[in-house]
């Protein structure tokens, strides 16, 4: 082969080349930022994994919380809201057409949703909750349910214990005055956890693997219509989301270092990085079915769905859910 000829297929390679990056569709993901939190969508961009394919994240504020998130997502304020599960679910039978795209977090061995209480506190198990005012960052959410479901298998009404909400960077500091009898930190609030535990003086009552089991905590929610809409967009938003919750299980050193980077980009503080333990979820990045019926099984027992009226299946993101 000639120079020229040569020449000449590298050109016509790079074109074409140029031609298949100009041909993937421009995709902006507006979302709401969780304090002291990095979602796996965010780490999938500090690692460059929608690079070439047309999408891009937006960080448009914070979330007071996973239902904040999900009225911004309904609204149309943003493209992605992040909730708990019973949350989404709640979102959905109220008349919302959302689907649950892949699991933000899970609770498993290594990372959980942890009850504490002060050293000398006379709270020792779950049935000493009752009556007692627990810290939430929201209500309607993960912790809540944690809550209800905790006070349900102790045979108690699901409604004993006094919730207050407080936002994750003052958890800690309502407890340690008192405020407060018990602190939740939810399974995505580690960093915090962590930082409080080095100030010692904290004793842990229970976490909510004990009431739940494994299972995903909560999801990263998409508009239905937005997914009609853009199904290719979905599906790699998805799929490099997944890969980053893998990448921080077989990275996690690398991983810290990005939050802790992405922190002090946002103005927190970055030194609460070194807690972060983790997303919970299991290999794959993916949910199973259980991480929704279960869900649905308590909803139906506390007459917000009737039985058979939803199904994991109807909320749960696959790429036909752009055909259906």
């Amino acid at each position: 082969m000639t120079f020229h000829s040569r020449k000449l297929l590298l050109s016509a390679t790079l074109f074409l080349g140029l031609a298949g990056t100009a041909a993937a569709e421009d995709v902006t993901f507006r979302y709401l930022a969780s304090q002291g939190g990095l979602s796996a969508h965010e780490l999938a961009a500090e690692l460059g994994y929608f690079e070439g394919t047309g999408i891009s994240i937006e960080n448009v504020g914070y979330a007071g919380g996973g239902p904040a998130s999900l009225i911004a997502l309904a609204s149309g304020d943003v493209e992605l809201g992040s909730a708990a599960t019973a949350a989404v679910l709640n979102s959905i039978v109220s008349g919302n057409d959302f689907v649950a795209a892949y699991p933000s977090n899970g609770i498993n061995k290594e990372v959980q949703s942890i009850f504490y209480v002060l050293e000398d506190s006379p709270i020792k198990n779950i049935k000493d909750i009752a009556g007692k005012s627990i810290a939430v960052n929201t209500l309607g959410a993960h912790l809540d349910y944690t809550i209800r479901e905790a006070l349900h298998a102790a045979g108690l009404p699901t409604d004993a214990a006094n919730q207050v909400v407080v936002p994750g960077p003052q958890l800690e500091q309502v407890l340690r005055s008192g405020q407060v009898d018990i602190s939740a930190f939810g399974y995505w609030q580690t960093t915090f956890e962590g930082a409080a535990k080095k100030n010692g003086g904290l004793r842990a009552i229970f976490g909510d693997t004990e009431v739940l089991g494994e299972i995903a905590g909560g999801f990263v929610v998409l508009r239905r219509d937005f997914v009609k809409a853009h199904p290719d967009a979905a599906k790699t938003f998805v799929e490099q989301s997944a890969r980053a919750l893998d990448y921080a299980r077989e990275h996690p050193a690398e991983t810290r270092e990005i939050f802790a980077k992405a922190l002090k980009e946002r103005g927190e503080n970055p030194d609460i990085a070194q807690y972060f333990r983790g997303y919970g979820v299991r290999a794959g990045g993916l949910p199973v079915e259980r991480d929704v019926q279960f869900w649905i099984d308590v909803l139906v027992r506390e007459g917000k769905l009737k039985e058979g009226q939803l199904a994991a299946k109807d909320v749960l993101y696959s790429p036909e859910t752009a055909t259906n």
